[in-house]
């Protein structure tokens, strides 16, 4: 077999996948059925991680097992979660589990066991550069990593990209220079285990799922470790996200489509609106919660907690009192439109996550088409639009929510948008796209796929 990892450098591949999350990683999972696209993806991790900060335990996912990575496309792929049980010995106990969701630890050593599997991944690779290649008879893109493992550099070629290198941590700037073991993203929660533990005071910032399951940890812990606890949001309330049947099928196919199809000032609309089909809490960590402050607080017992919405973080400062570090809160709560001040030892910020124009990107900007927000223009099969039309195309994978909508990070659609871009990039059917899968009607006219050119070489 072809050992892409080791790849002739001056070789031009197919296609090179910068980022190996859960999408890209499905990409290159579903590319093994087409043997004649030589693929190879990029990653600077040296294994795969996905968000190691949040593994809780006791968390699952927010989807069903059959939003791994490549069954919503292909069942029968050997790379399937349940072939990844059949492997491991578990598949009796998943059935005996009875249970849709899985562990969130469990998931990301699936996806762990999927790389080891496919010879198309390449870990400890950071990439620092593309350029723009092109001659009289060819034309490609040139990337620029570095071995993270010898410290050289090393050169790949390819005439199309997939970028899935994910979103980051949204952490306000001002926040960024205070000391990071005591005010951190809740990304980084469980790397700072024993901070947490000896602190005298801890305050949540934030009112989604990661905010939620941090908090619930910290409650279960209080009495052991004996902190105070607060829990702030500027939200209106402590909100469960949008569960219903006909809620999750905005996380479609067709709904995608009936998205992508409006103006961008009618998208940006709906985004703002939207905020409780991907932004709440699950209705049973909210009820974890409820049921612990509840046992708490039996025989008169004082709430162990304080949970407070409405609320604006405006600063935070540094303090000191008899060689011991903490900190002043600067806040604002909307409603009463009163400021006040609250002090802590920890302030845990699970202010979400934002999606940034990696800094690789910059030796091909000119190339590509932006929005009056200065983000990606994108086709409706996951295409960056851009200047000048090319044969060598630039997917995106989860940085399409201003395009695609709020299922663009949804771990349920990953196998569609691979299906689309696999499809587009060979010019036939190799994955077939369902034009039905819900039971509404968003549009007045059902949004059928576009018939899309696909892309050459």
């Amino acid at each position: 077999m072809f050992d892409q990892v080791q790849a002739d450098q001056h070789e031009i591949l197919d296609l090179i996948g910068i980022g190996i999350g859960p999408f890209n990683l499905g990409l290159a999972a579903m590319l093994k059925k087409t043997p004649e696209v030589q693929a190879l993806f990029l990653e600077r991790k040296p294994k795969f991680e996905w968000h190691p900060g949040l593994l809780i335990e006791g968390t699952t996912l927010q989807v069903p097992f059959l939003a791994d990575v490549v069954t919503m496309a292909d069942p029968t792929s050997p790379f399937s979660f349940l072939n990844y049980l059949k492997e491991h010995q578990r598949l009796y106990h998943f059935y005996f589990l009875e249970r849709f969701h899985i562990p969130r630890n469990e998931y990301n050593h699936y996806c762990q066991w999927v790389t080891q599997e496919l010879d198309n991944c390449a870990f400890n690779r950071n990439v620092l550069n593309i350029q723009w290649e092109e001659n009289d008879t060819d034309s490609h893109y040139r990337i620029t990593a570095i071995d993270t493992e010898t410290d050289t550099p090393v050169i790949y070629r390819a005439r199309h990209l997939a970028l899935g290198t994910g979103s980051v941590p949204n952490m306000d700037p001002r926040f960024s220079n205070l000391p990071s073991e005591d005010v951190f993203h809740s990304a980084h929660f469980l790397d700072n285990l024993e901070r947490y533990r000896d602190a005298r005071s801890i305050t949540v910032v934030g009112s989604g799922q990661s905010a939620a399951e941090v908090f619930h940890t910290l409650l279960q812990e209080q009495e052991t470790y004996g902190y105070k606890l607060d829990w702030f949001t500027r939200s209106n309330g402590f909100f469960p996200m949008e569960y219903s049947k006909l809620g999750l099928e905005h996380f479609s196919p067709e709904y995608t489509r009936h998205f992508h199809s409006l103006s961008p000032a009618a998208r940006d609309e709906k985004i703002r609106n939207q905020d409780l089909l991907y932004k709440g809490i699950s209705a049973s960590t909210i009820a974890d919660i409820y049921d612990l402050l509840y046992e708490r607080t039996v025989a008169g017992k004082e709430t162990p907690a304080r949970l407070l919405s409405h609320v604006e973080l405006r600063d935070i400062k540094p303090t000191e009192q008899n060689g011991l570090r903490s900190y002043h809160l600067h806040g604002y709560h909307r409603d009463e439109q009163q400021h006040f001040t609250h002090e802590s030892d920890v302030v845990i910020l699970s202010t979400g996550y934002q999606h940034s124009i990696p800094n690789f990107v910059s030796g091909i900007r000119h190339l590509i088409e932006w929005d009056e927000q200065g983000r990606y223009v994108i086709g409706e099969d996951y295409r960056l639009s851009l200047i000048h039309h090319r044969d060598n195309s630039v997917f995106i994978q989860n940085g399409e929510l201003h395009t695609h909508g709020v299922g663009a990070p949804d771990l349920g659609l990953g196998a569609f948008r691979n299906s689309v871009i696999i499809n587009t990039l060979t010019g036939r059917d190799v994955y077939s796209v369902s034009e039905r899968n819900v039971f509404q009607q968003f549009g007045l006219v059902h949004q059928a796929s576009q018939q899309k050119s696909p892309v050459k070489g």
